[in-house]
């Protein structure tokens, strides 16, 4: 029943490689296919051009070498008779997957600045590279690799004596320790919390953040040591 529309099927997919094939049975039936979506399913599978796949190393860092920086947006919250945009700053270090957090209510270059301060005061210790993502709040323009970072950022980051260093363009993955811990932030502390302030929800957050997020183990580390006692050995 299917064969009639093989050639057709094969041209669409080297057209749209990822097509689903709920959608290739709708455009085979506009053509009178009558059969069941399971034999086309089947010929998918076969057919379906191999995409290009990216391989990626896992990267390893010194103590106190790197940082990773974002925002992660969390919905609204009541403020008086308004409602406010909540965004929370995420800092992790890439060693100990330490973990500093903090919601505000604006993602001005003022409270990223300001959280920069307070996460180096929680770790006692500043990173010697931090990782952005290309942010206007660290970088203005991008030609290629020509990079403007905002003057602003460049005269903080001097003054703590660390480097900016933006990822890469459609290079997410260069920042996943920080992207993670966002999804962790959501699943593990956010999700069907209640508070009665941004204070209050900062509160829980820095309770939370010592009593579950830096005793976990360290991802990956052979000795299963928990986070807290690997800053420990991080901070200068």
């Amino acid at each position: 029943v299917l064969d009639p529309y093989k050639d057709f099927v094969r041209a669409t997919l080297e057209q749209h490689p990822r097509l689903r094939a709920t959608r290739l049975l709708q455009m085979i039936q506009g053509r009178g296919y009558a059969g069941s979506v399971w034999p086309l399913r089947r010929f998918v599978r076969l057919e379906r051009p191999g995409g290009a796949h990216e391989a990626f190393f896992r990267l390893s860092m010194l103590p106190g070498e790197q940082g990773q920086v974002d925002w992660g947006s969390f919905g609204s919250i009541a403020i008086g008779h308004s409602r406010r945009w909540l965004s929370c700053f995420v800092m992790v270090l890439s060693f100990s997957r330490a973990l500093f957090a903090r919601f505000v209510l604006d993602q001005t270059l003022e409270s990223f600045l300001r959280c920069h301060h307070a996460a180096f005061v929680a770790f006692r210790g500043v990173p010697r590279s931090l990782l952005y993502d290309n942010l206007k709040a660290a970088v203005l323009e991008r030609v290629g690799e020509v990079i403007r970072f905002n003057p602003r950022l460049l005269e903080f980051a001097g003054h703590y004596h660390f480097a900016p260093r933006p990822v890469a363009r459609a290079r997410g993955n260069e920042k996943g320790r920080v992207e993670r811990a966002i999804r962790y932030l959501r699943d593990s502390f956010f999700a069907a919390r209640t508070f009665r302030s941004l204070d209050d929800l900062n509160a829980q957050l820095e309770d939370w953040t010592a009593r579950v997020a830096h005793t976990r183990p360290v991802p990956g580390d052979a000795s299963k040591r928990t986070v807290e006692a690997v800053l420990a050995d991080e901070r200068p």
